[in-house]
């Protein structure tokens, strides 16, 4: 095959997979709306992260490798890291904040996460090197991202406790993103994606233990809970380059929370 008719191809996936990625930033950037309906109808944060993770995880399942573990058990261990840094961590210090600050602050302290991740892989990969592209263009991207979100109606809201959680969450989310750095490539991603979803899971029932299931079973079958849960369960696929853009999407929609 020529070469130009190659390029054509290449160019042809790329366009199929930034069309994916904002699908998927579309669906991300509602699940800060999603959170704060399901917490107003009485679930609470760990009660949201699991029910969330146990739908993926067996919709997942069925088109899933059967492979059960990875190739040897310090790979094992990254993916076990992942799923804490990437699912019980974040999701539970993301939600959590989510009950106490402006869901405003949480998009936009998460939307640091790029940053945050850039500055670590900087720190760590001593062959990537910080530009001057590189570093203006994520600050420029960042203050684009506040403006969208504040939307020009900017109010000084400030819950040490809340915005401090969300920073831990953008902090888990960055370390979750250099694992996934180093295990992308070793296997499928779908594999990858089920494991963090398993071990999501499995790290967050010892939170059951100190603060037991308190919500009534039946507020699940109500329309409301019901369809926010199962569209916060479809975020399978996550790319670290469009996360920003879920808070510019969050901005746009205007919803009145917090």
């Amino acid at each position: 095959m020529p070469p130009i008719y190659r390029e054509r191809m290449n160019e042809k996936k790329n366009y199929t997979y930034h069309l994916i990625a904002i699908f998927t930033v579309g669906v991300w950037g509602l699940t800060f709306i999603s959170t704060k309906v399901l917490i107003a109808n009485g679930l609470s944060p760990k009660e949201i992260f699991l029910l969330r993770f146990l739908i993926a995880y067996i919709g997942i399942w069925f088109i899933s490798p059967r492979k059960l573990f990875a190739n040897n058990w310090k790979d094992e261990l990254w993916l076990l890291l992942g799923g804490i840094t990437g699912g019980s961590v974040y999701f539970l210090t993301e939600n959590m904040a989510l009950g106490i600050t402006l869901a405003t602050n949480v998009a936009f302290i998460v939307c640091t996460a790029p940053l945050l991740t850039t500055i670590f892989s900087l720190m760590i990969y001593k062959k990537e090197k910080a530009t001057r592209t590189l570093i203006g263009g994520s600050l420029m991207a960042l203050v684009g991202v506040a403006m969208v979100v504040y939307n020009g109606s900017f109010v000084l809201k400030i819950s040490p406790l809340g915005d401090c959680l969300t920073l831990v969450a953008a902090l888990s989310w960055a370390f979750y993103s250099l694992i996934m750095k180093k295990m992308t490539g070793r296997y499928n991603t779908i594999f990858i994606t089920r494991k963090i979803f398993f071990y999501g899971i499995l790290t967050t029932l010892p939170v059951f233990m100190f603060q037991p299931w308190k919500a009534d079973l039946s507020l699940l079958i109500q329309p409301s809970v019901l369809l926010n849960r199962t569209e916060k369960s479809g975020n399978g696929t996550r790319f670290q380059l469009y996360l920003s853009q879920s808070a510019v999407h969050f901005g746009r929609i205007g919803y009145p929370v917090g």
